[in-house]
């Protein structure tokens, strides 16, 4: 009966719902004043001429006291601490004026203790109705929208994070909350909030008992190993993870239903963030004028973000790609907003190619940058296999352009972004950066005007040639997930993580060092795989599974591919002050003798011929191992 009331007066029209909150505080009015004379008077009476006054005047004091207060603006059904405060604001008022003509004034034949009695039963029948109206009217718009299809979740995480996430989905029509989960044992079976607590232990089979479709993750001060200490416990279990920011994210605010992201796979496999040295952040970037090639990439574009917080006086974007320079520009321009009017960084994009002379020449003429990040490379492994003279073009030569140019026009700091794929080679891409570095190392001995780094890493979450963009789309359109070899490892680290650390790493060169990023333990990207499928709400479909979502497949080493990333070349690595930054002095060819062998590759890679360019590569990077011809052969047509 009562859902059936409360789904009619959902559906009045909203003036309808004000009048008739108004005509309901009207008559409380009345009958608290009348309850409060029965009270005083010990039974009850009608009212005589100068009693009627203290009805009416409840009334005319009270109703423009609770408009002025906004209390016929509150949705009802949604009415919680800030409505109820609200009120009591509102009758606290109304009790002070309501005391002072009938209690300190005074009225004949009205006893004083009515100006003290009546505004309290005021207040607390007042309150009363707003609480009833929430949990009347909330029950009925919950059967309006189809409680039925909510999802049912539980919160993991009993403390503030978790309480003010309950708050939020009270009124909400897409989640039913069933309970919380904490580890702290004293917890364990109490209620809160009416939903009971529960262990964590053999979650997973819990998840399952109490059919719940998403578990909430309420605990931002975790760790990544805490929350991966928390998703292994959840294996097999059919249940998508959510998790809401860290406690920096939601210091300042309210937690809201908007705040739940489903959790990635990069909350997981990053590192807790050392804090970064500020002195070494600002060396080389505030105030000065800064260039970043390779801007629209994902290195060079985290580069670009990281750069503009340390506020430098100038920002150069270089990019070949139209839309990916706009794209990066949009992010830089949310970011400049926060810098005071006065002192804002100026912003230049630069459309064009590193392998373009007189164009990086112009750039770095007329902006005179005090370092260049030199983020510019094709760096897909499959692709550059393909495509061997475009890669050293690009790679080898758009780098020896770039350090040329910043010789000659005295650019103080050079820092190469190089990758672990330069170590001990395998393919065409690792090669060209093996050779950029030669080159970098070559004019380091030759010409100390210009101090030149490089910095070496594996691969960065989320980059535009890591699996995880590509897994997530695979598991999306629902498998299978496709990776090269069961057995294969790789190195992982955030990106937001490795453009502070070669901006750190570049501020402690000297000239000619290989900075060496240490990037924690090898992942099997198997397990990445599963753990990917896992979070998504899905079971991996195998031989102990046969009825799960997603299927793995292993298709074959790539052209060029290697099962085991390295990062050095040699043993001679040696600490910086920084823990998570190693420092490299490797071996190089003379300047003199790499210029000619040089000229020779660019000959080659201009007439694009292919067999001489994997024979000189070979020949200038002896350790490049297994080094061959991958780029697909002339088709032969009939005459």
């Amino acid at each position: 009966m009562f859902l059936k009331l409360s789904e009619r007066v959902l559906v009045l029209p909203r003036y309808i719902k004000r009048s008739v909150a108004l005509t309901v505080d009207s008559a409380l009015c009345i009958i608290t004043v009348a309850l409060a004379f029965a009270l005083r008077l010990d039974g009850w009476s009608l009212p005589t001429d100068n009693q009627l006054f203290a009805y009416f005047a409840a009334i005319i004091f009270a109703v423009p006291l609770f408009v002025s207060f906004g209390l016929y603006r509150a949705i009802f059904r949604f009415a919680g601490w800030h409505a109820l405060m609200g009120v009591v604001r509102a009758c606290v008022l109304y009790g002070l004026v309501y005391s002072f003509v009938f209690t300190i004034i005074g009225i004949p034949e009205i006893p004083r203790t009515i100006g003290l009695i009546q505004p309290t039963l005021l207040l607390v029948a007042v309150g009363a109705s707003r609480a009833f109206a929430r949990a009347l009217l909330g029950n009925g718009y919950r059967s309006i929208l189809g409680a039925s299809e909510r999802k049912r979740v539980l919160i993991y995480g009993a403390g503030s994070a978790g309480r003010q996430l309950a708050a939020a989905l009270a009124n909400s029509s897409e989640m039913e909350l069933i309970g919380f989960v904490d580890d702290d044992a004293r917890l364990h079976g109490s209620v809160l909030n009416g939903k009971r607590i529960y262990s964590g232990d053999a979650l997973a089979e819990r998840l399952e008992a109490l059919e719940i479709d998403d578990l909430l993750l309420a605990i931002p001060s975790a760790t990544r190993q805490r929350r991966s200490e928390i998703v292994d416990k959840l294996k097999g279990a059919h249940t998508t993870i959510r998790t809401l920011p860290g406690l920096m994210d939601i210091a300042h605010g309210r937690v809201t239903m908007q705040d739940l992201r489903e959790l990635e796979i990069e909350d997981l496999l990053g590192r807790e963030a050392i804090p970064p040295n500020k002195e070494l952040l600002s060396k080389n970037i505030f105030g000065k004028a800064v260039m970043v090639t390779g801007a629209g990439g994902s290195i060079g574009g985290e580069l670009c973000r990281q750069i503009l917080k340390l506020k430098p006086g100038v920002l150069i974007l270089v990019e070949n790609n139209e839309f990916n320079l706009y794209a990066v520009e949009q992010d830089l321009e949310h970011l400049l907003a926060d810098q005071p009017s006065d002192k804002k960084t100026v912003i230049v994009r630069a459309l064009g190619s590193v392998q373009d002379a007189a164009r990086m020449e112009s750039l770095i003429g007329r902006w005179k940058p005090h370092t260049i990040y030199h983020a510019a490379a094709f760096k897909h492994v499959p692709i550059v296999e393909s495509n061997p003279s475009e890669g050293v073009l690009n790679n080898v030569f758009g780098t020896r352009t770039m350090a040329n140019l910043a010789i000659r026009h005295g650019v103080r700091n050079f820092v190469l972004v190089s990758t672990d794929k330069a170590v001990r080679p395998t393919n065409v891409m690792g090669t060209t950066k093996r050779l950029a570095e030669l080159v970098l190392q070559a004019l380091a001995a030759k010409e100390p005007g210009t101090v030149f780094a490089m910095v070496r890493f594996g691969n960065v979450l989320g980059s535009s040639g890591s699996v995880v963009p590509l897994f997530r789309k695979q598991i999306q359109m629902g498998g299978p997930v496709t990776l090269t070899h069961k057995d294969i490892t790789r190195y992982f680290m955030t990106i937001p993580e490795a453009a502070l650390l070669v901006i750190q790493a570049g501020a402690m060169a000297k000239g000619g060092e290989v900075f060496v990023l240490e990037m924690g333990e090898p992942v099997r990207i198997m397990d990445l795989a599963r753990r990917m499928i896992e979070l998504s709400g899905l079971r991996v479909r195998d031989e102990n599974c046969p009825d799960g979502d997603i299927e793995i497949k292993c298709v074959g080493l790539r052209p060029g591919e290697k099962l085991y990333e390295e990062l050095l070349i040699g043993a001679n690595a040696e600490g910086t002050s920084h823990p998570r930054i190693l420092k490299a002095r490797e071996s190089f060819i003379p300047l003199d003798q790499l210029e000619e062998l040089l000229e020779m590759l660019r000959h080659f890679a201009e007439t694009d011929q292919t067999g001489r360019i994997i024979d000189l590569m070979r020949q200038l990077v002896p350790e490049a191992i297994n080094l061959r011809d991958n780029s697909p052969p002339p088709i032969e047509r009939a005459a």
